[in-house]
């Protein structure tokens, strides 16, 4: 049994994220092929989110205690817990090192000692390379995926006079949000005409409920609900001929982008930061801005508003880059091999000791 440890905050709600969507499909697939795979919540005994997924097991315990009684091949998908497994343990480096992602004060570095880490791109496995002191070549990359539902998405055979472009990333300033509206008072915006929806994705949040107000009443957006699984995102992001992506690099770092593969597969142009491991999502229709400045993005705007559609030519190309079935075989590969004990050179070592006083804010946090 192959089990995804969920610990967050939040439960494992549908349409909340890459996180969610990483790991729901990896269990699928696993499960299409005969490998019994499930997704284990923690610290939500009443709504885990399991209603959003009623095709996927989920088991929910109450303690992390619990998981060390199964006989199951672990990978921590939010946070890295201090527990003894039975067999080898993984952690999937979903998010930037704490000092990169809000210092958030779940995150359990020491725990990563006895996990073998895995990245969900080349630029996060340099990031926390560097950042834990490791040597080099020690955190493999298992990129994430397009569903093969956004291929069969259908599109419209001829362009509209409307420029399409949707955001549909989480309702957070990481994301760029405010870069984007930002951009709507640029002049070259003002000159196209254009329509921007976004999504309500993240809104279950404190700031997501902050910013969907913003969006909202702005009068040149739509809000919509989130969708909440590949067939509904695949017709939504075909329905328009742009995904923008205005990830920040301030404060924040992409560690790849997932919905930027998934609107390439559905024939979508794709306008993002030059952010983090956003680089490394082209399929064939990636146009790159300046991360955190409106005027840049503006103008991206306008380039992919100038080219050509699509074709199903591209598109069928595209959809050869990042599939479901290569990740889930890459991982496949990767939990074969035996886990090393990690050594941390002296400066990961050094990392431990001051991050050793969130131990005891995790416990209290997920009351584990």
């Amino acid at each position: 049994m192959i089990s995804f440890v969920w610990s967050s905050k939040y439960p494992f709600y549908a349409g909340a994220g890459g996180s969610e969507t990483y790991t729901a499909g990896q269990v699928r697939e696993l499960t299409r092929r005969g490998i019994p795979a499930r997704i284990i919540t923690l610290g939500h005994p009443k709504d885990d989110g399991r209603a959003g997924f009623p095709d996927i097991p989920f088991i929910a315990l109450n303690n992390k205690e619990e998981l060390s009684e199964l006989d199951d091949t672990l990978i921590f998908v939010t946070y890295p817990l201090h527990v003894k497994t039975k067999r080898p343990a993984y952690t999937i480096l979903h998010c930037p090192p704490p000092e990169l992602s809000h210092n958030d004060p779940l995150y359990d570095i020491s725990a990563m000692r006895t996990k073998h880490l895995i990245a969900t791109s080349k630029f996060a496995s340099k990031l926390w390379r560097d950042y834990l002191g490791l040597s080099t070549k020690r955190i493999p990359t298992i990129y994430p995926f397009a569903d093969p539902q956004f291929l069969k998405a259908h599109r419209k055979s001829a362009r509209s006079n409307t420029f399409r472009v949707l955001f549909a990333g989480r309702l957070t300033p990481d994301k760029g949000i405010y870069t984007l509206l930002a951009a709507l008072h640029m002049e070259t915006i003002n000159n196209m005409n254009i329509e921007i929806t976004a999504t309500k994705a993240g809104s279950h949040t404190k700031e997501g409920k902050i910013v969907l107000k913003l969006l909202e009443a702005h009068p040149q957006i739509t809000v919509v609900e989130a969708r909440k699984n590949a067939t509904e995102m695949a017709a939504l992001m075909a329905e328009n001929d742009c995904v923008v992506m205005p990830s920040t690099a301030i404060y924040w770092q992409e560690m790849f982008g997932m919905i930027s593969v998934e609107a390439q597969h559905a024939g979508c142009r794709v306008v993002a930061s030059r952010s983090g491991g956003l680089s490394e999502t082209n399929c064939g229709g990636l146009v790159l801005t300046k991360a955190d400045n409106p005027q840049t993005l503006a103008s991206g705007l306008l380039y992919a508003s100038k080219q050509s559609p699509i074709s199903e030519k591209q598109r069928q190309a595209a959809a050869n880059k990042f599939t479901l079935q290569q990740s889930v075989d890459d991982l496949l590969k990767l939990i074969k091999l035996p886990v090393p004990q990690e050594r941390l050179l002296r400066t990961g070592r050094a990392l431990f000791p001051r991050l050793e006083p969130r131990l005891s804010v995790l416990n209290v946090r997920l009351k584990l």
